[in-house]
């Protein structure tokens, strides 16, 4: 009879402590299932410095991405005028050396002013030949690289002439070069005057054959001179007019070209109208 309720403790105790080693198992082997119906425990928050959740570099990543901003076009072949800030010459010009250039114009694209006038152009020379002493006209080549609009935007392009304005008889080839004047006109009257000149000394010596041996004298050396001499330098003055063309599109952030003025150049006196001048020295 007394052993019945020794019995009865021992499986007390054993339940007791089987309880109590149920969550030291959990806390040692894993977490203890779920009973069915019973809603999943919420994560846990993460630690301070701990590493983000797999979905979240995803995410950044796509935050990061910069939308590109809208993008005006001024296609190639569009003119633009311009007036030059520096004078150029083939007598004293080097490939390389910068020119300062000015738009007279304003250019527009679907109705807006995106240059306007008085916005400033720069390139530099990349050639300056000067004429021959027999043939060859002087060439002046010219590269525009650099477009600076007064919001002080700089864009890179590439531009060449052609036509100018030079006041004297400059052309632009087809290879974009300014070409001078070949002075034909004043190889000539060279020759005649030294021909007359000959001639009439030899009409002071007294006699027909006299003058004919003058005039050829006369006319040797004014070919001699002729030869000795190189024709005229392709000149652009300060003030002279150009117009240039882009050989390829370039494009303008449209945020930066909101215009509402058409602009306004700086004004520069034009070249004066002058004649081509030969050297007279075989230099």
């Amino acid at each position: 009879m007394n052993s019945h309720p020794m019995c009865v403790l021992r499986a007390a105790l054993a339940l007791l402590v089987l309880g109590l080693a149920a969550p030291v198992w959990s806390q040692e082997g894993g977490p203890i299932p779920a009973a069915q119906g019973s809603p999943a425990p919420a994560a846990a928050p993460a630690a301070p410095g701990a590493p983000a959740p797999a979905a979240a570099p995803a995410a950044a990543r796509t935050a990061s991405v910069t939308t590109k901003p809208a993008m005006v076009e001024v296609p190639g072949g569009t003119h633009i005028p311009l007036v030059l800030h520096n004078a150029i010459s083939t007598r004293s010009a080097r490939s390389g050396d910068p020119v300062y250039f000015e738009t007279l114009f304003p250019v527009m694209i679907d109705g807006h002013v995106v240059i306007p006038a008085g916005s400033y152009m720069s390139g530099e020379v990349t050639e300056a030949k000067r004429a021959g002493r027999v043939k060859g006209r002087a060439e002046l080549g010219i590269k525009l690289t650099t477009i600076i609009l007064p919001n002080s935007y700089m864009v890179d392009l590439n531009a060449v002439p052609s036509n100018a304005g030079s006041g004297g008889s400059e052309t632009v080839n087809n290879e974009g070069k300014v070409v001078g004047d070949t002075d034909k006109a004043s190889d000539a009257g060279t020759v005649i005057k030294s021909t007359a000149a000959g001639a009439g000394i030899g009409a002071i010596a007294g006699s027909a054959r006299g003058a004919g041996i003058g005039a050829g004298i006369g006319a040797a050396a004014g070919l001699g001179a002729v030869l000795l001499s190189r024709g005229p330098d392709a000149e652009l003055p300060r003030g002279s007019t150009i117009e240039v063309v882009i050989d390829r599109s370039i494009f303008l952030e449209a945020d930066k070209v909101q215009f509402t003025s058409p602009g306004e150049a700086s004004t520069l006196p034009g070249p004066p109208n002058r004649e081509p001048t030969r050297a007279k020295i075989p230099f």
